[in-house]
This record gives C-alpha cells, structure tokens and sequence, in this order.
C-alpha cells in the first residue's frame, strides 16, 4: 500500500506533537515542521498527499504556504487549522487553494474525518491528472489500424496537434471525424482546458447560434435567463464544428468573425466577448464544390482549410478491419461484460471483402449487434453475417461439407462445388461468360467447357445472350 503523507505545519510544539501522534496512530505518515519557511523548503524537496497547516505562522503564514506548494504540486490537497474562524479568513484560504479549513478547537472525530476526505480528493486529482497524462502522451491511441493511411493520418496530428492553425478534417460520415479532433486537442497545450464538439447538422438553423454564442436575458421568447454559448464555454480549449458544410450562409459570416477578430455577441447582445479557442472543422461534404455552388463562403473555407485531414473511408483500408474488429470485442466485452473468443477466419474474410458504407460506425455497430445475439465465450462466424454483407458465393466453403458416417461421394461433391463457383461467378457479373471466366481466373473457353458439361448454359436466360 503506498504511503499516506501529511505535511503538518504547526508553530505550537504541543500541538504539533499532539497532532502528529493522533494522526500516525491512525496509520498516517506525518511530518511536522515549525514554521512555513521550513514547510516551503520541505515541499520542494518531495511531495505530500496533504497539508495540514496553521492559517497565523510566525513569518510566512498558512495561505502562503499553501499557495506556494499548490505551486509546486496543484493536486496536494491542502486544510487550513485556524482560531480566527471568520469567513474572511475561510474565504481567503479558499481562493489560496485550501480543500477546507478547521476551526480550533476541534473534536479529534471532525479532524480524521476531514483528512480522510482530503484524501480522497487527492487521489482523484492525481487519477485525472494521470488520465489526462497518458491521453496527452498517447493521443492518438484512439485511431485504430496499421494501414499506410491511417499511419499517414497520425504523423499529421504528431505534427500539428501542438499548434493553433486551424484544421479542417475531411470524411465520410463514420469515419472517425470526432476522433481525430479529440487526438488534436488533447495531443495539445490547451489539453488541459474543454474540449466542445457541437454537430452544426443536428441542431435547428435556428438555434444553432444560440448555442454557439449564447443569449442574453430575453433576447427572445422563452429566454428567461442569460446563457453561455460553446464558444465561451471552451475558453481556452477546442471548439469542434462538426459538419459545417451543413451551417447557413448567415452564421458562416459570424464563424469567419470569431476566426479573424477572437470575438463575438451573445444573441440579443451587444457588448463583444473575446475567446481563446482553437476552431476544429469536419464534414463530410465537398466544400471546394460548395464554395462553387455559391453554398459555402469561400473567405471561410480558405480560413477553415489551413490544415487538411483526409480521413480515408474503411473500403479503402481493409487491412485495418482485423485490428479494428479485436478493437471492438475488446472494448464491448468489458462494457457489457460478456466476452466471446472473436471471429472465425471465414468470417473474417467477409468481413474484409465489404465496402461497409457506414464506415468504421456501421463495424462497431454490426459487432455490438453479433456479441449481443452471441453466447458467451462463443466464436462470431460467417452463419452470424448479415446477409447483405455476404458477397455472392461466400456460402459455398471448403471445409463445410457435411460428412455422413457412410461416406460421401468425392466426385459428386467437388462437381457440385464447381457448378456452384461458376453460378455464382456468373451472378456476380450478370451472366457474362467472359467477365466470369476473369473473376474465376480461368480462360472462357474452360469456361464454357465446363458450364456445358453441367448443363448451366440453357439456365442463364437472357444475360446469356450479352456474351
């Protein structure tokens, strides 16, 4: 178990060995100085879980021993022991920094109460800073796949994350978008402050800016309060304007505003307010054709498109549907903990062979889909597929043929397994014999050879004829 320390700065020897003997009985580990001079000195040299100090200290007082350790550790959690227990005094240890204060004299019940408490608190800005340490550290984490253009993607964010020039992310829907904005954000100095993703396609024209720039009291009907937009919200931070192809011309004028001068009204305001954010764009629509159809200005695109990020569709990467797919089940597994062993090889190769549409979303979706429908500690297999991912001819496997004990006839199976290929070879191209021959990999007159001694040709119809 790791060590619970405790600072105690106390001026008083009776009280401060009182204190410290309390404190160590209670499995603390305790050491107590005389002075803040000595506290500081003490707290350069190694850290505290919590300091528990006089406010009145000869020298150096109480608020200023907590300001300079905050300093030096902002996650210390730090209690204020004071007589003088006058709000003025509780509200200025406060704003130093202090978890709390007590006021002497106090019961020995309310003072392991209060440490215990502080303890806690300590260890939760420790857990947060130690996330968001290891998000900093490893930001792009979240962008699954080993393809060269996924690879291409994280050196783009490793080289801009840590810079204010304005990114335009640029994708199929379910592609990812958000991903990479939170890569570029946390991968950043400004990891530390909000990060605000807002949809401009999902949020009614008429509302959207309100909630991007906030209102003031009775700027309309049903404004019955002032409210702060996202853009005030994340001072500081990330702003993600999610499909902002989708934003009207109206409010693209006011976003190319916040861009160029850091500021904006409220609805209803008339007093400017200034940001510090960092503006982050994703779409999935074609904005060059936009700025050409007159439908996006092109004085924002130009601003917007400081930095693209091409985002590649997942037909285009399919090595990455493996890794993608252990992804997945891994994470599902402990969300809904219920783990299966994963995915068959014939499974697999279906799902490498379709174009998924829906991108990485659709996958994720599916595999959710399958897990839950799945007995645990079972194998997700071809059987389990959708029928409209299965590509033709994925129903006829080797190593599928049903074995009675008495035995099979050999000849009779491979030429029905043949028929098949050529049947489905021939549906995949809409009966052309020459298209099919290419798929098959064999020459068309093989092929027609073949379909005469199955007797396939008088079953085709009329797609035969377009040979």
């Amino acid at each position: 178990m790791r060590e619970r320390t405790i600072l105690l700065v106390e001026d008083e020897e009776y009280l401060r060995e009182n204190l410290s003997e309390i404190l160590e009985l209670h499995g603390y580990k305790v050491l107590a100085v005389p002075s803040g001079e000595v506290a500081m000195e003490t707290a350069r040299k190694r850290s505290f879980n919590v300091v528990l100090t006089d406010l009145k200290l000869p020298g150096i007082g109480g608020i200023e021993v907590i300001q300079s350790i905050k300093n030096i550790n902002p996650d210390t959690a730090c209690i204020i022991l004071t007589g003088f227990g006058s709000i003025e005094s509780a509200v200025d240890a406060m704003r130093a920094g202090a978890f709390t204060y007590l006021k002497k004299p106090f019961e020995k019940s309310e003072l392991l109460v209060t440490i215990e408490k502080a303890f806690e608190v300590h260890s939760l800005k420790e857990e947060n800073s130690k996330l968001k340490n290891d998000l900093k550290k490893n930001h792009t984490s979240a962008i699954i796949g080993t393809s060269s253009e996924i690879q291409r993607v994280r050196d783009l964010i490793e080289k801009v994350a840590d810079t204010d020039s304005t990114v335009l992310i640029l994708g199929e829907s379910g592609t990812g978008k958000e991903l990479v904005a939170r890569a570029l954000h946390y991968g950043s100095s400004r990891s530390n402050k909000p990060f605000v993703p807002i949809n401009c396609g999902a949020i009614p024209e008429d509302l959207l800016e309100s909630e991007l720039f906030g209102h003031e009291k009775g700027a309309f009907t049903g404004a019955i309060a002032t409210k702060v937009g996202r853009f005030e919200a994340a001072d500081g931070g990330t702003v993600l304007l999610d499909e902002i192809g989708d934003m009207s011309p109206g409010l693209q004028v006011k976003i190319l505003r916040v861009l160029q001068e850091k500021e904006f009204e409220r609805v209803g305001g008339v007093n400017p307010i200034k940001v510090d954010v960092r503006i982050v764009a994703a779409t999935n629509q074609d904005l060059e054709k936009a700025v050409e159809e007159k439908r996006f200005r092109k004085d924002l695109f130009y601003r917007l498109n400081v930095i693209p990020v091409n985002l590649p569709p997942l037909r285009q990467r399919h090595e990455d549907i493996r890794v993608l797919l252990d992804h997945f089940i891994e994470n599902i597994s402990k969300r809904r903990k219920k783990s299966i062993k994963g995915v068959t090889p014939e499974a697999i190769k279906i799902f490498e062979s379709y174009d998924w549409p829906g991108n990485i979303r659709e996958l994720e979706n599916l595999v959710e889909r399958l897990m839950v429908l799945k007995d645990a500690d079972s194998l997700i297999n071809h059987k389990d597929l959708p029928d409209k991912i299965k590509k033709p001819g994925t129903e006829f496997k080797i190593g599928e043929v049903e074995m009675p004990n008495d035995g099979i006839d050999f000849n009779a199976v491979v030429d029905d397994f043949e028929k098949n290929l050529i049947l489905n070879a021939l549906k995949q191209v809409n009966g052309v014999k020459k298209k099919a021959a290419e798929y098959l990999n064999i020459n068309r007159t093989t092929l027609i050879e073949k379909m005469k001694r199955k007797g396939i040709r008088d079953s085709l119809g009329p797609a035969d004829s377009l040979d």
